[in-house]
């Protein structure tokens, strides 16, 4: 059904980013539809401000990003619209990286992209070859897929945590930060078998 659909999409985001940075990621999942038509959301706890952000750091919200995907790859075997959204921003993310972050193998320190007025709207905008263009965008859906295919190794690695979570979902419709972690934190941790005294 689509609400199943809809709940495995949410845990995957969540899901992904809670087994990446061992930490709650989430204030709420939710899959209670919006009034502005989403059918769910993950709500992101707010991060202390920062200014910087490393490759690694990155890397693990391109993950998570692509975990809903991911997860309707690994339950369902199929892809739904509910991703658009996700992968618009992981497609901007990419071309950032690769483009002005100077964080890819196959430019370097080099930045074709140029930001004209970040005060005005901070748009990127492509100054280089046709070439060097071309080689950005394979370096970006390469970093895609490759993130990509790491959220679906780590749900598929992490199946039954995703049924686990994507179920209790399911019955509650909204499910905390601190309940996932519940989740996580109890599969990290398996049962220690008690030592009999001889």
């Amino acid at each position: 059904t689509e609400k199943k659909l809809v709940a495995y999409h949410e845990v995957g985001h969540a899901l992904v980013s809670a087994l990446e940075k061992q930490d709650t990621p989430v204030s709420k999942i939710t899959i209670v539809p919006h009034t502005e038509g989403s059918l769910g959301y993950t709500l992101y706890l707010p991060e202390e401000e920062k200014f910087l952000s490393t490759k690694e750091e990155l890397i693990v919200e391109l993950k998570s990003l692509l975990g809903g995907r991911a997860a309707e790859s690994v339950a369902f075997g199929t892809m739904t619209t509910g991703a658009a959204n996700d992968i618009q921003r992981a497609t901007a993310l990419a071309r950032n990286m690769v483009a002005l972050y100077g964080m890819s193998e196959e430019l370097g320190l080099m930045a074709p992209a140029v930001v004209q007025n970040q005060y005005l709207d901070g748009q990127a905008h492509m100054d280089c070859s046709n070439e060097t263009a071309a080689t950005v965008d394979a370096a970006v859906k390469k970093l895609i897929n490759r993130c990509y295919d790491e959220a679906v190794s780590l749900l598929t690695e992490n199946r039954q945590l995703l049924d686990d979570i994507a179920a209790f979902l399911l019955t509650k419709e909204t499910i905390t930060g601190e309940e996932l972690m519940a989740f996580v934190n109890a599969a990290k941790t398996p049962a220690i078998e008690e030592e009999t005294e001889e």
